[in-house]
């Protein structure tokens, strides 16, 4: 009958313009998540007289969990920070603001003590989050004086030191991951960085990257990309991994990309030395 004909159709277009209603907020969480995120990356990068770095990150449009840092802790260190937050979109961004305001807050502790700062930044990120949310971290330290780097990596890819004999040393888990555990234990590990070392931190979004054949991206691509573009410039070995990755997934993106990369300078290199 022509009654029902027309309440389908109006079913239909309520739908439809339900639909569109969705759509139309999903894409306006995923800008303030972008809008969020944005303002957390750093803006400033300090000089070291030891170390030059880079750090970078390419989104997924969705808005992803990824989030890196250097903070001056003072004292002539500096602290690369890279972490893997659990989710998407909103929910994402606003535990990584969380996370970023309680390192921020609080590194003045983590000279003298890592430890305890990322105690509290678990028990913090733990009392603020759902259930299931988390965060692996990488989290590191670097004394422009002596060359250490001190490290805590909480669950997160093993870091790559790439000696300048072409050895590799990989940076394992020190402690599981933060914000699922309210009593959490967490210890650092150090190394020295000799003049020519090259250190990496990146998140799974480049070693689980696809290529058409479903293989993954993996940490021996990484290596071989790193090693080959060992002489440029660590702002330019960001770039090579992020197009190489790029190339091999034939630009289908599924994850964020992110990757610090930080080379120790030889003698001849160091201003004033």
């Amino acid at each position: 009958s022509f009654d029902e004909v027309s309440r389908a159709v109006e079913a239909q277009r309520r739908a439809a313009a339900e639909r569109g209603e969705a759509e139309r907020r999903a894409a306006h969480e995923i800008e303030i998540a972008r809008q969020v995120q944005a303002r957390l990356f750093p803006q400033r990068l300090p000089e070291l007289k030891s170390l030059e770095y880079a750090g970078a990150r390419v989104e997924t449009p969705q808005g992803g969990g990824d989030y890196y840092d250097f903070l001056d802790l003072g004292q002539a260190r500096l602290s690369m920070v890279l972490a893997d937050i659990a989710g998407k979109g909103i929910a994402a961004a606003l535990l990584m603001a969380n996370l970023q305001a309680n390192l921020r807050s609080q590194c003045a502790t983590a000279v003298a003590q890592p430890e305890q700062l990322l105690h509290s930044v678990n028990r913090l990120f733990y009392e603020n989050t759902t259930d299931n949310a988390y965060a692996t971290l990488f989290y590191s330290e670097f004394d422009d004086r002596t060359c250490r780097l001190r490290y805590a990596n909480c669950g997160h890819l093993p870091g790559l030191v790439v000696q300048s004999d072409g050895t590799v040393k990989r940076l394992s888990s020190t402690a599981t991951v933060l914000g699922l555990f309210p009593e959490w234990s967490c210890r650092t590990a150090e190394l020295e960085l000799c003049p020519g070392d090259l250190f990496t931190i990146y998140t799974d979004g480049i070693t689980e990257a696809l290529n058409p054949r479903d293989e993954e991206f993996g940490e021996e691509r990484l290596l071989e990309v790193i090693t080959r573009a060992r002489h440029l410039s660590p702002n330019h070995i960001v770039t090579e991994v992020f197009e190489e990755v790029r190339r091999f997934s034939a630009d289908r993106q599924y994850d964020d990309v992110t990757l610090i990369v930080a080379r120790c300078r030889s003698r001849d290199q160091i201003p004033g030395a």
